[in-house]
């Protein structure tokens, strides 16, 4: 379920990452605030995570943030529990009729 569809999106803020130079990065809004991304301790000592958000950097991706704490969020768009109510899901027994 994309998060358009749910209520915890005022939570998050979708923003691209504009500038990149260990230990900070800055991400601008959609309404063209600028912010400083909080980088946990883990993220901040994993080379991986710096190649990583180097290539969003250059792909000009759009991340989300979450907008109290300005972390990005490793989730994703995605709500982690789906409702079935919507039908949109195809189950597994409609797939093989």
């Amino acid at each position: 379920m994309l998060l358009d569809h749910d209520s915890k999106i005022s939570n998050i803020i979708a923003a691209q990452i504009t500038k990149v130079f260990y230990p900070f990065v800055l991400a601008k809004t959609e309404t063209g605030e600028y912010l400083h991304v909080n980088i946990s301790d883990t993220e901040r000592e994993d080379p991986l995570f710096w190649d990583e958000i180097r290539s969003i950097l250059s792909a000009k991706l759009w991340v989300p943030i979450g907008r109290h704490y300005h972390q990005l969020l490793d989730n994703g768009w995605l709500v982690s529990d789906p409702k079935d109510d919507d039908d949109w899901l195809v189950s597994g027994e409609m797939a093989s009729a």
